[in-house]
């Protein structure tokens, strides 16, 4: 079994992914690892570079950033995945961070799988961190809760829409088998000034005009409080010195959430209250 892993970035640096913790994460899985480095403004190339691993093969792009719907990061990542010669491939995004306690379980479920033809890929459970590294989003209605990041290397299956998942070429999804294990998602936690910039300049990958403008207008750097649980448990190794490093101030305004009864009934009841308010609306 040959497992190869992917990923993308650009001007990783200027906003504070944590793309070579993610790429460390993975790599102890992977018998080669595939970069797609945008062409950058920053130190990302060199930072890529700087990883001793004679696993990782990296390539340049010049990324079409006129493309809207974040189309741009499925043509890249698919880009990636064109180069990968493993039967598995690991995608894995440059705010995502596996955590080393789950290796071998994931290991296990290639192994498993491999020769189970009709399993095309493997999901994980996710934990969205917000604001810090000391909470996590409590709410399935609003955060993903379950991607797939493990996929067979076959022509027939590839990156969609914005990166987010993997479909096959008519847009069908795929047959996966849910692995125990979770991904670290660090989207949420950057510097307050990188999290807005990078919330900004983002906005123009989906939109553009007047949509584009009204949207950022209304931008505040922590603009989903009300669900948030205190994160009880370890950050992978590879974040360690991230996490001790960061010296944000950040209010996650506990005090003032719904009791957890409430807010469980509430997330619940989410869908049809939407429904009730749309109709009324009519």
């Amino acid at each position: 079994m040959k497992v190869s892993g992917f990923t993308i970035i650009r001007n990783g640096e200027f906003y504070a992914y944590p793309f070579k913790e993610a790429i460390l994460s993975v790599l102890p899985l992977c018998d080669e690892f595939i970069v797609n480095v945008g062409r950058s403004e920053d130190g990302t190339l060199e930072a890529v570079r700087s990883i001793e691993s004679e696993k990782i093969r990296i390539f340049e792009s010049d990324w079409d950033m006129s493309l809207r719907g974040g189309m741009v990061l499925s043509v890249e990542t698919n880009k990636a995945k064109e180069q990968c010669k493993g039967d598995w491939l690991f995608y894995i995004q440059s705010d995502e961070v596996l955590h080393e306690k789950y290796l071998d379980t994931v290991r296990s479920a290639m192994k498993t799988n491999l020769d189970r033809k009709t399993i095309e890929g493997l999901r994980f459970s996710y934990v969205h961190f917000y604001g810090n590294y000391e909470y996590y989003q409590d709410n399935y209605r609003n955060w993903y809760i379950r991607e797939t990041r493990v996929i067979r290397n076959s022509p027939a299956i590839v990156s969609w829409g914005d990166a987010m998942d993997f479909r096959h070429r008519d847009g069908s999804k795929l047959k996966v088998a849910d692995v125990n294990a979770e991904i670290f998602h660090y989207g949420w936690v950057r510097p307050p000034e990188k999290l807005i910039t990078k919330r900004r300049d983002f906005e123009m990958l989906y939109n553009d005009g007047e949509t584009a403008e009204k949207n950022i207008e209304g931008f505040r750097n922590y603009d989903d409080l009300g669900n948030l649980k205190r994160f009880n448990g370890t950050h992978p190794k590879v974040m360690l010195e991230r996490v001790s490093e960061s010296n944000w101030n950040f209010d996650a305004r506990l005090d003032s959430q719904r009791p957890d009864w409430l807010r469980k009934i509430l997330i619940f009841l989410h869908p049809l209250t939407k429904r009730i308010a749309k109709s009324g609306r009519n």
